[in-house]
């Protein structure tokens, strides 16, 4: 993945290298591709293990780490300062991170459909070899089922359960992720759960 990145012998790379974040900011946002880079080496790793967690394979993290770095860079000059370049360019990376999710779902529902059948009980997953298929398959419809529940949450519900779902986070960890508080993420945990169990009852 290309980077902006100053030569060795650049005098500024030193000075880059000890200034604060509060000062790399608004030197990115002045067109300064030595400070952009400076502040996405920084939390690069950082950002790289969260969206792993998320997607589950390199290759995916990967793909995601470059969309944030570009989505990143392109819009750095809507940061605003009131919270952390970190906590920001981590919501980038968490967005981006579900998007990926979401479009595996999409493909791996469209290729049911290309086969003339939604069936879920035809997910392709499903072992010939299974000791029972029928429970298979009814527990394939559940997971289906559910994937189209979340789909249908507000965007703030959907986030935080995605985030529980997929990355297993606790509450402490995801409040840190999505900059809102613990005891936010506890309530809209329990709304989501809540609209989950009515959308899936009515099923």
């Amino acid at each position: 993945m290309y980077q902006f990145t100053a030569s060795s012998n650049d005098p500024s790379v030193s000075v880059m290298k000890s200034a604060s974040e509060s000062s790399l900011v608004p030197a990115a946002q002045s067109g300064g591709h030595g400070a952009y880079g400076e502040l996405w080496g920084r939390h690069r790793e950082m950002i790289f293990r969260i969206v792993q967690r998320i997607v589950k394979n390199r290759e995916d993290a990967e793909d995601v780490l470059q969309d944030t770095w570009i989505k990143a860079f392109l819009n750095i000059s809507a940061f605003d300062g009131r919270s952390a370049f970190s906590t920001w360019v981590t919501r980038i990376a968490i967005n981006s991170a579900l998007m990926k999710l979401r479009k595996r779902r999409w493909h791996m529902e469209t290729s049911l459909d290309d086969h003339g059948d939604a069936d879920p009980c035809r997910f392709p997953e499903i072992a010939e070899s299974s000791p029972d298929p029928e429970e298979d398959c009814i527990r394939r419809e559940r997971q289906f089922r559910a994937r189209r529940a979340v789909q249908r949450l507000s965007p703030n519900l959907r986030k935080v359960i995605e985030l529980r779902l997929s990355m297993d986070g606790s509450i402490e960890e995801i409040a840190s992720i999505t900059g809102i508080s613990a005891a936010a993420t506890k309530s809209r945990l329990l709304r989501a759960r809540l609209a989950l169990r009515k959308r899936l009852e009515r099923l």
